[in-house]
């Protein structure tokens, strides 16, 4: 049967709504958040609330329409792209990149499949700075070499915008139109999404700015996006909340542009994509949350002065999704969980379960150097014997260690413990040869 490209929003009265709405305008004082959007799909109707302006400087009011900069949330709609040309048989997802892309002869073995599923063994990529003046042939070259590889394709995880920068590119050989025409033309439009990229200049609808907070006057301001035009694919477009929601329910299994054994291929875990404080596993192009015995789908994207995020439930049809125009919005979206909850009827994760690690122990073996790209992460031991983490150079972070080779990192200022990452050991010999950090994985290149 046809399903449709989008649902109505329908209207709710009840207190429930009434105190969501209240519990986000609460939320975005405290936080500082200027603007914020929240839809939920509860299986059976759909709550839309929105609080706030999407320019601090202009006042401009935040709607239910308003676009915000995606951040890497952009990548499940460029992976959805990837899928539906697979669909068509014009990819093969385990096909070699190299067949299509010569950028990646010295790579063989990387798949479609590694790129959508960060298990490529491809470095993060170069900062935006650095990518602007590039073409995407000169980016992939410039990372795509056997001598940066991170480990073996298919072994292991490490989060790269330089896959997606891959996928971009393939979409474009394939289809022969720009990753912009081609995502709008195969998904955007088909679900009814109204298409707002980074550097339009007259985009088809309302679009929020980002903004960061000045500690020194306390005043939240607008900042700039400075993605670059070669990094579209991992994180250039803009949508609401509502669009969002649209997102999910396709992956979700529940709109005919993705076709449903499509979706479910995407949500599936992959092999080896342990993904730490980012997710539990990873799909294709989607990012995958465990809770209670439910698998969750979404993806968590931050921009400059952004903070956006997805969660479906394909077996409640549960979907869930939020976006907010500063920093602070994804503490304010942690906060909204029990509400959610409430909402749902299901304690919907907003991070990654954590198992019980015991207890911290000592673990002079991580020291040393290690490096991802042109990103160099030092872990030295201090004088009490406690590792910390520098990269590029930055202020050091204390951290802990557990007896699962994960580990946390310290807030100095506060004391308070974040998921940090893990450590891995070679399987030969046994010593430490990588370790994860936020997702994206470094190979050990020192041992000071």
């Amino acid at each position: 049967m046809p399903y449709p490209t989008t649902a109505p929003v329908a209207p709710r009265s009840s207190l429930l709504r009434r105190t969501l709405q209240h519990r986000l305008d609460s939320l975005a004082r405290t936080h500082r958040v200027p603007g914020a959007q929240l839809a939920v799909d509860t299986g059976t109707e759909i709550v839309s609330v929105h609080t706030g302006t999407a320019d601090a400087v202009r006042g401009t009011p935040f709607t239910a329409d308003t676009a915000v900069p995606l951040g890497s949330v952009t990548k499940t709609y460029t992976a959805a792209t990837v899928m539906l040309l697979i669909d068509d048989e014009d990819l093969d997802l385990d096909e070699s990149v190299a067949d299509v892309l010569p950028e990646f002869q010295d790579l063989p073995k990387v798949t479609v499949r590694h790129l959508l599923s960060h298990t490529a063994g491809l470095p993060t990529g170069p900062d935006s700075d650095t990518a602007a003046a590039m073409t995407a042939s000169r980016y992939l070259s410039a990372v795509c070499t056997a001598e940066d590889a991170l480990f073996a394709p298919g072994t292991d995880f490490s989060y790269s915008n330089a896959g997606y920068v891959a996928a971009g590119r393939l979409i474009e050989t394939v289809t022969g139109m720009t990753w912009q025409e081609a995502v709008r033309v195969l998904v955007l439009e088909p679900l009814g999404i109204t298409p707002a990229f980074l550097g339009d200049s007259l985009p088809g609808r309302t679009v929020a700015s980002g903004h960061g907070l000045n500690t020194a006057t306390g005043a939240v301001r607008p900042v700039r996006q400075s993605l670059a035009p070669v990094e579209a694919p991992a994180g250039a477009l803009l949508a609401s909340a509502l669009d969002l929601l649209t997102l999910g329910r396709t992956l979700a299994g529940r709109s005919a542009v993705v076709p449903s054994a499509t979706a479910a291929l995407m949500r599936r875990p992959e092999e080896g994509t342990e993904a730490g404080p980012l997710a539990d596993a990873w799909g294709l192009g989607t990012a995958l949350y465990q809770q209670d015995d439910r698998w969750w789908c979404g993806h968590d994207g931050n921009a400059q002065g952004t903070s956006c995020h997805l969660r479906a439930e394909p077996r409640s049809g549960v979907v869930v999704a939020f976006t907010g125009n500063s920093g602070g919005a994804t503490a304010l979206w942690r906060d909204l969980a029990d509400q959610l909850t409430r909402l749902t009827g299901l304690r919907v994760p907003v991070t990654p379960a954590r198992p019980d690690r015991g207890g911290p122990i000592a673990f002079p073996q991580c020291a040393g150097t290690y490096r991802n790209g042109s990103s160099e992460y030092r872990i030295g031991l201090g004088v009490d014997g406690l590792p910390a983490l520098s990269i590029d150079g930055d202020l050091s972070l204390p951290l802990i260690c557990y007896p699962d080779l994960s580990c946390d990192l310290v807030d100095p200022a506060t004391g308070l413990r974040e998921p940090g990452g893990r450590f891995h050991r070679d399987p030969v010999d046994g010593s430490v040869d990588r370790v994860q950090i936020s997702g994206r994985t470094a190979r050990r290149v020192g041992t000071t």
